[in-house]
């Protein structure tokens, strides 16, 4: 009988292709794999400096003329975009490979966000953020996917924690980039914000030239019965990363057994999350909500609260988002190795509490009036470099 995802005749292959691909020595073409795939980070960090610096023009006669519950429902548009995103391409992934949806999730993105330095009205708007949102939502589910499968075992955590660190690489240059365009003598008020999105898809369409480097992954090769692609590619990158492939080490363990199959059926998964690993479900889970509200609550409103409450010009107001991004760049260099030394389930304890203390804190501070706008942006960095 035929279940869903798996031929109607059982087949297994046996490889090695994962023990090879683990045994590489770090090389220059896996820096080009993180390079072109991690990138996809500075993307995303780029949104969201953009949407929350242009949060107090968009406001404005200059801007859509939105209302602060409109920009919210513009951040929350451009979240929604990223789950469906990232449920409807990462099924996608799963059966049409990594490498086209490389391509297609950044084309995506790249529609939405050009589209949305055209925007007329709040619908325009909101609509075109959430196909922006589609597009980083699909790439995150492609992208990781290709980093688990592509990166050494022994290095993978390292390498994921510097490529997730790069999001606030492309938050510093939104900064950067929104503080010169928004500037009136340089380009002209009512057209700043717009230039803004067209820079943010320019860099995006860059990226589409460094995507060349990424085969298709040999892992999803394999499990769909595509072993002798699967090894030419493996083979290639051997040659790529020594002139003699016969002195990398041997290899260890026997070959793997594997199911060929089409996808990975929902119920597998939901078999998987909530029956054989509920606890560490529920972990994941509750790092991810509490990590997005902290970050997006503060970069999608900290503008509005800036201009409104301390008078700051809308258009300097990134400024002020500069050190957030800093700070969350420094934490993952600074504070990732103690993660492997001291331990994961300590440092995630510590630095969510500490976070969760110094943010309290910042709260009541402000409350009372304490806080300037600069001593609240520089606590809110050294709370952000704990927590990141």
């Amino acid at each position: 009988m035929e279940r869903a995802g798996y031929s109607d005749t059982i087949e297994y292959v046996e490889s090695d292709v994962a023990q090879r691909l683990d045994r590489l020595p770090w090389s220059r073409w896996h820096w080009l794999v993180v390079l072109a795939l991690g990138i996809t980070w500075i993307l995303d960090g780029l949104e969201v400096t953009l949407v929350a610096a242009l949060g107090g023009i968009l406001k404005g006669p200059t801007g859509l003329g939105l209302t602060d519950a409109q920009i919210g429902a513009g951040a929350t548009f451009y979240l929604v975009g990223q789950v469906v995103g990232a449920l409807v391409f990462g099924f996608a992934t799963d059966r049409v490979g990594r490498k086209k949806l490389f391509y297609t999730t950044l084309l995506i993105y790249l529609i939405g966000t050009g589209l949305t330095a055209f925007s007329m009205n709040f619908f325009m708007y909101a609509l075109f953020r959430f196909i922006a949102g589609m597009g980083i939502g699909g790439e995150y589910s492609a992208i990781n996917s290709a980093i688990d499968e592509l990166i050494p075992a022994r290095v993978r955590g390292q390498v994921d924690l510097v490529i997730n660190s790069t999001y606030w690489a492309g938050a510093m240059i939104g900064a950067l980039g929104t503080y010169v365009v928004l500037n009136p003598n340089l380009v002209p008020a009512a057209w700043g914000w717009r230039l803004s999105f067209v820079l943010g898809g320019f860099l995006g369409l860059l990226i589409l030239l460094f995507r060349h480097w990424v085969p298709e992954s040999p892992r999803w090769l394999i499990t769909h019965g595509r072993n002798k692609e699967a090894e030419e590619i493996v083979a290639s990158v051997e040659r790529e990363v020594t002139a003699d492939p016969s002195t990398l080490p041997p290899l260890d363990g026997k070959k793997q057994r594997l199911r060929v199959r089409q996808y990975t059926p929902w119920a597998e998964i939901w078999q998987a999350v909530a029956h054989q690993y509920p606890t560490r479900s529920i972990l994941g889970f509750t790092l991810m909500v509490t990590q997005a509200f902290l970050y997006n609550a503060i970069f999608f409103t900290y503008t509005l609260i800036l201009v409104q409450f301390y008078n700051v010009p809308a258009e300097t107001v990134s400024v002020y988002l500069f050190p957030f991004a800093f700070g969350n760049l420094l934490g993952p260099i600074l504070l990732g190795g103690l993660f492997d030394s001291i331990g994961r389930k300590t440092m995630i304890t510590l630095t969510y509490a500490v976070s969760g203390v110094l943010l309290a804190v910042t709260g009541y501070l402000f409350h009372i009036g304490v806080l300037t706008a600069v001593t609240q942006t520089i606590a809110w960095s050294v709370i952000f470099f704990i927590a990141s």
